[in-house]
Parts: structure tokens; C-alpha cells; sequence
């Protein structure tokens, strides 16, 4: 069994803001992290995700870059249906398990395909935290605002996952990692 806790940096890291996950799970493995936490870089390997998701984590935190009509740099915590529900069609009617192309849905109803063709179990919470992007074309590299906002996802991460690792110069009993006030929540749908 691996440890209780999965974050999941998703992502195209040459399609511009597309690589806001790995640029933010990337930055998160700086921090010191609660045991049991694993943060991992998935890039576009969705399918590689989804049979990871089957090795028996508690929570699961998707960090992808997530348009839902908000100002680039917004950023969004979504916790999904645990009902799951038919995956949204791939941008350009690519097909939906093109590794390439896979989103925080896809990922979560190939998961729920898997677990019912192994008999295995998703984990027992899943959330995302996605960063409305500003272009995601070919490109290296994220925009401004979706730069700045990628402190803000680590934050808001550290403070989902429970970290308790005081910043440098926090005072006793503050809490390690405030939420952050711009996070938008949202159904997945």
C-alpha cells in the first residue's frame, strides 16, 4: 500500500499555463511534507495516474490548470462526484483516453472503470485544485498571472493535505498554511 495521501501535478508543460500542475507539485516538493504524502509530477500520463489512484490512498489532490470562466490566475478548489459520470469529450474530439489529452474528468472515469473491472477501491476523498489559465498554446512556459498564483496553490495544498511545518518566522500556534482567499469552490460539472 503506498502512503494515505496523493498529490498529483497534471499537466503539458510545453502548452504554456497546461503546465500549472507540474510547475506547482514541483514547487511543493521543496516543502517538507506529512508522512504518508507522495507529490508527483504525472505530466500527461493520465492512464499512469488512474491505476496509481488503485494503490490505496485516503486522498487523492489533482493540481491541474482548469478553465471555468474565471480572470487567468483564479484559482479553484473542486471536489468531484464521487458518482463520477460520463467523461467530457477530449478539446478537439481527440479520443477521450489520448494520454495527451486527459482531464481531471477522464482521469476519474477511467478510475471508476478500473476499479470496477479489478474489484479494487478509489480513494475515499479526491479534490482538485485548479488555476484558470490564461493560454495554453504551444509554448514554455506559464503566464504571468498564472505564474503568481502557483505560492497561492502550494498554500492552499499544504493546507488541505494538513501540513504542520511552520513557515520560517511564523509564530507559535499560527496556523503553517492559511487558506487562501482567492480559491473559488466548484462542482467538477
Amino acid at each position: 500500500m503506498s502512503g494515505t495521501v496523493l498529490v498529483a501535478g497534471i499537466g503539458n508543460v510545453f502548452l504554456g499555463d497546461d503546465g500549472f500542475g507540474v510547475e506547482t507539485v514541483r514547487e511543493l516538493a521543496r516543502h517538507p511534507l506529512p508522512e504518508g504524502t507522495e507529490a508527483v509530477d504525472f505530466g500527461v500520463r493520465g492512464v499512469h495516474l488512474a491505476y496509481q489512484m488503485l494503490d490505496g490512498y485516503d486522498t487523492v489532490v489533482l493540481v491541474d490548470a482548469t478553465a471555468r470562466g474565471g480572470a487567468p490566475g483564479t484559482l479553484y478548489l473542486i471536489e468531484p462526484d464521487p458518482a463520477g459520470g460520463p467523461p467530457s469529450p477530449a478539446p478537439g474530439g481527440a479520443p477521450v483516453l489520448d494520454g495527451h489529452h486527459m482531464t481531471p474528468d477522464t482521469v476519474l472515469a477511467l478510475l471508476g472503470t478500473l476499479c470496477a473491472g479489478t474489484g479494487g477501491s478509489p480513494p475515499r476523498r479526491i479534490l482538485v485544485v485548479g488555476c484558470e489559465p490564461a493560454c495554453v498554446e504551444e509554448g514554455i512556459g506559464l503566464s504571468g498571472p498564472v505564474a503568481a498564483a502557483v505560492p497561492e496553490a502550494v498554500r492552499m495544498v499544504l493546507d488541505l493535505i494538513g501540513s504542520t511545518a511552520p513557515q520560517p518566522g511564523t509564530p507559535a500556534g499560527t496556523p503553517a498554511h492559511p487558506p487562501t482567499d482567492r480559491a473559488i469552490r466548484q462542482p467538477l460539472n
